[in-house]
């Protein structure tokens, strides 16, 4: 059989280093791997901040030993970095155990409003309610013929201690809370818990409920 005057396949040669299509590709896979290490290198970087050693109750004198360093990728001014020295301004809002330090819940000292005021109280305290719970005060009174009457003295007051007499413990008598009362509301607070009663603290539900 006779093969002459049909066409004879070519050779497949090897793209050469010089051959324009496998260097744009080269190119673009370099690009490529630069720009995803760029991300994950971006994405694991992180900075260091203050957080709460334990919860911090308004106005707290900031002390180095309130506060631990820990990492986060936080990018924003929001939160107070380690890089700051924020010793002797006041906290004027509640920071719970581990959270990262709020830029905006720092004053200076002469512009805290707000001062701790001691409550004993006449009914069992609940055990969850502690160094930065939130809870609202009550009073209850007995009229001439015995009926009781309670009126809330104090709402959203933050705790800024607890002392738990162990003698009475589970009788209901001997706690004392110290609450943090804004400085307008004092003089009528003081006259309430003066009036006599029997004092309650009662925690909100989440943050030290009873």
């Amino acid at each position: 059989m006779n093969d002459a005057g049909k066409p004879v396949a070519g050779r497949m040669r090897r793209p050469s280093w010089r051959d324009p299509r496998l260097l744009v590709g080269l190119v673009l896979i370099a690009v490529s791997v630069a720009a995803v290490a760029t991300i994950v290198r971006t994405a694991d970087q992180t900075s260091p901040y203050y957080a709460a050693r334990g919860p911090i109750a308004p106005g707290t004198v900031l002390a180095p030993d309130d506060l631990v360093i820990v990492n986060a990728r936080i990018g924003s001014d929001a939160y107070v970095p380690a890089t700051l020295k924020p010793w002797g301004q006041v906290v004027t809002r509640v920071v719970g155990e581990g959270e990262l330090l709020p830029a905006d819940a720092l004053s200076a000292p002469e512009d805290f409003d707000g001062r701790p005021v001691a409550v004993r109280t006449s009914l069992p305290l609940a055990a969850t309610i502690e160094r930065g719970a939130i809870v609202d005060v009550y009073v209850t009174e007995h009229d001439a013929t015995g009926r009781p009457a309670t009126r809330l003295i104090g709402s959203g007051l933050a705790v800024d201690d607890v002392v738990r007499d162990e003698r009475s413990f589970g009788l209901g008598t001997g706690e004392t809370v110290y609450v943090v009362v804004p400085s307008a509301q004092i003089v009528g607070f003081l006259e309430a818990l003066a009036g006599g009663g029997d004092i309650s603290v009662v925690g909100l539900a989440g943050k030290g409920s009873a």
